[in-house]
């Protein structure tokens, strides 16, 4: 597999001046299977774009362009960019989507399709020219063909959001976003008028089984791309809004054998120079001797 980043920014793109090294587009990869030049895209955030006129001019004169979108979830900045992507308004395109089926029972098509509508958008669905196939998914294993295997499993966020493993020659890619830590819901203190002992101490076991689940998912997985939106300072403010702690992505990486790990869905307030420092102090070697750990950066390409 070849892997590269077209977007690694999370909620909203940040383009300017202090986003330039890492990148202000919203998340988006593009994975390549070596032997036969597949190509899949994970999310179809703002960076897109970029990667869809990339695909016109590197694909297309191949012949039609067939692709797959694996979406992790559909919140706004994993899906804004799916109207800018050129290649739906090609004849002969033709594309498969995969997501989470929704929590209201919406389904894909509409969810992401419904942002080509005039409330939104010049250009409908129904004028599109490529051909579009929406395929709902819940935790599962597939077997796509070509030796490509995929994996999915729920994570802990807001709206429905699958985490995938991608397996083909021997080598896997996961990815763990938007996600945050599971933790007990219930009340542990004694002195709380809605403590019951057993609640809490089931509410203790079930985070720590999902907790563990989640590891072992991607467990010696060869390159793992994970949220870490926030500082564990951070995090301290914002539990419950679906995003890890970039501490926590590195100690579950390590305990899991992952021999990459690639820190992902940036802050978007966050400065390249304020990265640069985290990387300092988060990407230690020394610490991580048996892992990489870098910071997901737009352009980056890895080999698997």
């Amino acid at each position: 597999m070849k892997i590269k980043f077209w977007g690694v920014r999370g909620s909203i793109p940040c383009p300017g001046a202090n986003t330039v090294k890492y990148g202000g587009n919203t998340p988006c990869i593009e994975v390549r299977l070596k032997d036969t030049d597949r190509l899949l895209i994970i999310d179809a955030g703002s960076g897109i774009r970029e990667l869809g006129l990339h695909m016109m001019s590197h694909d297309l004169p191949k012949g039609p362009i067939n692709t797959e979108i694996f979406l992790t979830h559909t919140h706004w900045d994993h899906i804004m960019g799916f109207p800018f992507f050129t290649p739906i308004y090609v004849p002969g395109t033709r594309i498969r989507i995969y997501g989470p089926v929704n929590y209201e029972d919406e389904p894909l098509e509409k969810i992401v399709g419904g942002q080509l509508t005039y409330r939104y958008f010049p250009v409908r669905q129904s004028e599109l020219a490529s051909r579009i196939e929406y395929v709902d998914l819940k935790e599962q294993h597939l077997d796509l063909g070509d030796g490509l295997r995929i994996a999915t499993k729920y994570l802990n966020h807001p709206v429905l959001c699958l985490g995938y493993r991608f397996e083909v020659n021997g080598k896997s890619l996961c990815t763990a976003y938007d996600t945050e830590p599971f933790r007990n819901v219930f009340s542990t203190s004694p002195d709380d008028p809605s403590y019951d002992e057993a609640v809490a101490m089931e509410g203790e076991q079930v985070a720590m089984e999902e907790n563990r689940r989640i590891c072992d998912f991607f467990k010696g997985a060869d390159l793992l791309v994970y949220d870490a939106q926030y500082t564990a300072k951070e995090y301290e403010s914002k539990r419950g809004w679906g995003h890890s702690p970039m501490e926590f992505a590195v100690s579950s990486a390590q305990r899991s054998g992952v021999k990459r790990l690639a820190l992902f869905h940036h802050e978007p307030v966050r400065k390249d120079s304020e990265v640069d420092g985290l990387a300092r102090t988060i990407c230690n070697q020394e610490k991580d001797a048996n892992m990489e750990v870098f910071f997901a950066r737009e352009g980056m390409e890895i080999d698997l």
